[in-house]
């Protein structure tokens, strides 16, 4: 059996690997990046990692809760708070209690990394994905099944000879946002994170001391889509007004002892969709957060395991199906050979007429 090639090492990626290879198939995940994660990234600065990716994620589903419980135990992930502060232009901050949210003490990426244990993992750059009369192939290599791992644009972008035509199915749209890590060397504030509400530079804010549990002097803040979009050819020039919203919405008058800024280009993707996974007749599977009814880790989660779960159902049923064919064949081979020594041994008593019918 060829194996099946997943493209992409975020979580919906890992946890569709992670099926697959519990029901014993093989499969190998492919991601271009040095390490895994994709948006779940981190970052070292100060000599600690930095979420510069996604910021959290809350737990819902059983499913995922088994599995943070597991991550929590082994020292990976930590409650980090159940209340946010929401600042707004000209009123108060005002805290705004809700779902318990989770960070991860050594980095969002750690977590992704704790599910890839055990998975082949290697790093390589996709350039295509095909399908022809002998099934799909990655750059050429023969897979009896392709997971894409990745917003609807990349996945389309890899569509090659014999599969281009799916781009159709791929269409959801996706908003762009910078992440500016700044620190200090105190801490001058007193939040864990901050819904930013009407401002036309930063939608979010977090202090990653406190999500990380070091109590660093560290700041993330999250741009709006409106003000990330024009700046993303040249992010850099978009950190001066960003760390200028920074220190004005928290009352920081020192500048910082250093900055950061990121790009995302893909950061989330817009409007909603009902449906888990994409998985054409042809083995052909696309999941991620852009699948389901809401954009979280959790979602990106659930999605890959929903979709390992139905290649598991079809190639299992795939190769029951082929060992059905076998027997059968076998069947009437023996068959075939039973009537042939049958037949010979009428002929040695030279009753050939009764062969006539």
């Amino acid at each position: 059996m060829d194996p099946i090639i997943v493209v992409g090492a975020g979580i919906s990626g890992v946890a569709c690997a992670r099926v697959l290879a519990e029901a014993g198939l093989p499969v190998t995940v492919v991601d271009r990046g040095r390490r895994i994660g994709g948006r779940m990234a981190s970052r070292q600065l100060m000599e600690r990692p930095v979420d510069t990716g996604a910021q959290y994620f809350t737990v819902t589903d059983d499913r995922f809760a088994r599995v943070v419980a597991d991550l929590e135990a082994a020292g990976i992930t930590r409650p980090w708070t159940d209340t946010f502060t929401v600042l707004s232009s000209g009123a108060a901050p005002t805290p705004k209690q809700g779902p318990v949210r989770w960070g991860a003490p050594a980095g969002m990426r750690s977590v992704v990394e704790a599910l890839a244990s055990g998975l082949e993992v290697r790093e390589g750059a996709v350039e295509a994905v095909t399908a022809d009369a002998e099934g799909l192939r990655v750059d050429g290599t023969p897979a009896s099944a392709v997971v894409l791992a990745m917003p609807d644009g990349q996945a389309a972008r890899l569509l090659g000879e014999g599969l281009s035509s799916l781009a159709a199915d791929l269409t959801r749209e996706w908003e762009p946002v910078l992440a500016l890590t700044a620190w200090w060397p105190t801490r001058v504030w007193d939040l864990d994170g901050a819904f930013v509400n009407g401002d036309a530079t930063l939608a979010w804010i977090a202090d990653d001391g406190s999500r990380r549990g070091d109590g660093a002097p560290v700041l993330v803040a999250h741009s709006t889509p409106a003000f990330a979009a024009p700046h993303v050819p040249e992010p850099q020039a978009a950190l001066p007004a960003m760390l200028a919203a920074l220190q004005r919405m928290l009352g920081i008058s020192s500048p910082p002892s250093g900055t950061h800024l990121q790009r995302w280009s893909m950061a989330r993707p817009t409007g909603s969709r009902d449906e888990p996974f994409l998985l054409t007749p042809a083995g052909l599977g696309v999941c991620g957060d852009g699948w389901g009814p809401v954009s979280k880790v959790e979602g990106a989660f659930l999605s890959g395991t929903a979709l390992g779960g139905a290649l598991v159902t079809r190639l299992e049923a795939e190769a029951q199906h082929r060992r059905d064919a076998r027997i059968r064949d076998d069947l009437l081979r023996a068959q075939a050979a039973d009537q042939g020594e049958e037949h010979a041994f009428v002929r040695q008593l030279g009753f050939e007429e009764l062969l006539e019918d």
